[in-house]
């Protein structure tokens, strides 16, 4: 088990303050979360992105934040993963999922990548689907509003309101699914 490859935890997110506190950043948050727990703090890394390496549930994780814009994240991420020799297995996105209601969170292996620009970028520059993805629920834009729109504003005040619990619960799957698996992290964070 000691000379297993680490788990690399990916938070899709756009660099810079502009971006911070937008809906399509969600995944920057839930790292943060996760470095705040292992004590860490993010440093630039060769592959193009920043990384926090510990353990998370006794397991061995990499954390990290792609410094180009989430349609580039791709290469930053394959960079990562090659880096710390880690395959599609080990390999968790957190990422903001429009189709969901805001703060739902689900897991799964593989799939399409729903229009994402962040996943249809990391899906061509490792040349496989078959990585875990960690959708957290953002829900649909009001009205007519364009979704590219939707997900580069803030996040509304009523759900600023609840984000900091709705992050530290996602960041609590991602834990699952490196220690326990996708099947135990599904059970606990699809039952609501």
């Amino acid at each position: 088990m000691a000379d297993e490859a680490p788990w690399v935890v990916v938070g899709l997110g756009n660099p810079g303050p502009r971006y911070e506190g937008n809906r399509h950043n969600i995944g920057f948050l839930v790292v943060d979360e996760l470095a705040d727990r292992l004590g860490g703090r993010f440093k630039a890394h060769k592959a193009g992105a920043e990384v926090v390496e510990g353990r998370l549930a006794e397991q061995r994780v990499v954390l990290v934040k792609p410094r180009s814009f989430m349609n580039l994240a791709g290469g930053p991420v394959a960079g990562a993963t090659r880096f710390f020799k880690a395959g599609a297995d080990r390999l968790a996105v957190v990422h903001d999922e429009l189709d969901l209601p805001f703060g739902t969170i689900r897991l799964k292996l593989g799939g399409g990548e729903n229009g994402h620009n962040g996943l249809r970028s990391i899906t061509k520059s490792l040349g496989s689907k078959d990585y875990y993805r960690v959708r957290f629920g953002i829900g649909r834009p009001p009205g007519r509003m364009d979704p590219a729109d939707f997900v580069l504003r803030d996040f509304s005040a009523t759900e600023r309101k609840e984000l900091a619990f709705e992050v530290d619960t996602c960041a609590d799957a991602v834990a699952t699914l490196v220690s326990q698996g996708i099947e135990a992290a599904q059970n606990t964070y699809h039952a609501n």
